[in-house]
């Protein structure tokens, strides 16, 4: 599969993160697919009241939350984790593109790009399962 990258230079990356109320509005109900480095990496399904779903498509999933933080951050609590991992979401012509933000708020290296579904869907498989 392809990599979903916006434009490297130019206004997708000069425009402002997204608002919580934005981010809500565009992911409530969907599952997003997101590549790092044109490599898949994970998938995220999002539920009302802020309520999230992570896999790194493995069968794995997190149950989990986000919050806003502050005006620019969207930060992610799951169930086996204490601290919040926070990103800045901006809308790009091709789907999202999220900034990791650091604890101490600097910008690290790890940027995702929204993707098409590819050919290993979102499954999440109980606990013991093929055991």
């Amino acid at each position: 599969m392809a990599p979903v990258f916006g434009p490297a230079i130019g206004p997708a990356f000069a425009q402002s993160p997204m608002t919580a109320a934005e981010f809500e509005a565009y992911t409530n109900g969907k599952t997003l697919y997101f590549n790092n480095q044109g490599e898949t990496y994970g998938a995220e399904r999002y539920f009302d009241k802020r309520r999230v779903e992570w896999s790194f498509l493995d069968g794995v999933c997190q149950q989990g939350r986000w919050f806003e933080a502050g005006r620019d951050y969207i930060c992610f609590v799951y169930e086996d984790t204490v601290d919040p991992q926070c990103w800045q979401f901006f809308k790009t012509p091709d789907g999202l593109r999220a900034q990791f933000k650091s604890a101490s708020g600097e910008t690290e290296q790890d940027t995702l790009y929204e993707a098409q579904p590819n050919a290993a869907p979102m499954q999440c498989h109980g606990p013991g399962v093929g055991v």
